[in-house]
């Protein structure tokens, strides 16, 4: 798992001793420094996962050096300040900090900040999944969100029905499923004797896929007992 590293931009000792302290606990890695100028090339030189600022510090408060971080990186930045007010925390989130902790504060209140920062962050900085819904099999893809169809790279225009049948079969390869399942799941009806509605959209459907000039049948008959997906 890789480490974690949070920087310490205090320019009062004790405080970030006592900041490094906690978080030395918890097993983070940590990073200090005593002024702005000195946190934005901390950033600059090192992965820094977290930044925990004091606003009044000298050379370059807290505000400026977050807004030539914010710059650059996204980060999550918690302002650590003596100053109180409403006003002064509203001025320390606009100008990009993602929390706001004002001193004297506990030390362990500020360890559960850092560590709902960190998770908020790794979650939002995850790559893209591919999203579990969308199937997609020999050449074709079909996304239930979209209702959207493709093959080869082509849209094909099906019915909304004779979608839910297809994303039906595709969900569940090989699996065969009766025209009297097929019909209570799309359709939401009893099926009754007689009643050649699947068949029917099982036809229609296979023409929109090529199935007669395809090769390897997407949908196949299991003959006297109904149909089922090979991708």
């Amino acid at each position: 798992m890789k480490s974690i590293t949070i920087l310490i931009a205090d320019d009062e000792s004790e405080i970030a001793d006592l900041i490094e302290l906690h978080l030395l606990k918890e097993g983070y890695n940590c990073i200090k420094v005593t002024d702005g100028h000195e946190a934005v090339a901390a950033i600059q030189k090192h992965p820094i996962d977290l930044a925990i600022m004091d606003i009044m510090m000298p050379k370059l408060d807290g505000y400026e050096a977050t807004r030539q971080i914010r710059a650059h990186y996204n980060l999550p930045i918690i302002f650590l300040s003596a100053k109180t007010t409403d006003l002064d925390k509203i001025t320390g989130l606009v100008s990009g900090a993602d929390d706001y902790v004002t001193k004297p504060f506990n030390p362990m209140e500020l360890v559960a900040r850092v560590n709902a920062q960190l998770r908020r962050s790794m979650m939002l900085n995850q790559p893209a999944a591919a999203n579990p819904l969308v199937v997609e099999a020999g050449g074709l893809l079909i996304n239930p969100e979209q209702r959207k169809v493709v093959l080869y790279g082509e849209t094909i225009e099906i019915t909304p029905k004779e979608f839910d049948i297809l994303y039906l079969l595709a969900s569940h390869p090989k699996k065969v499923f009766s025209a009297e399942q097929l019909f209570l799941q799309v359709w939401g009806e009893a099926y009754f004797e007689g009643n050649n509605t699947v068949m029917v959209h099982i036809r229609t459907l296979r023409k929109k896929l090529g199935e007669d000039v395809r090769k390897n049948k997407l949908i196949k008959t299991v003959w006297g007992v109904g149909y089922s997906f090979h991708g």
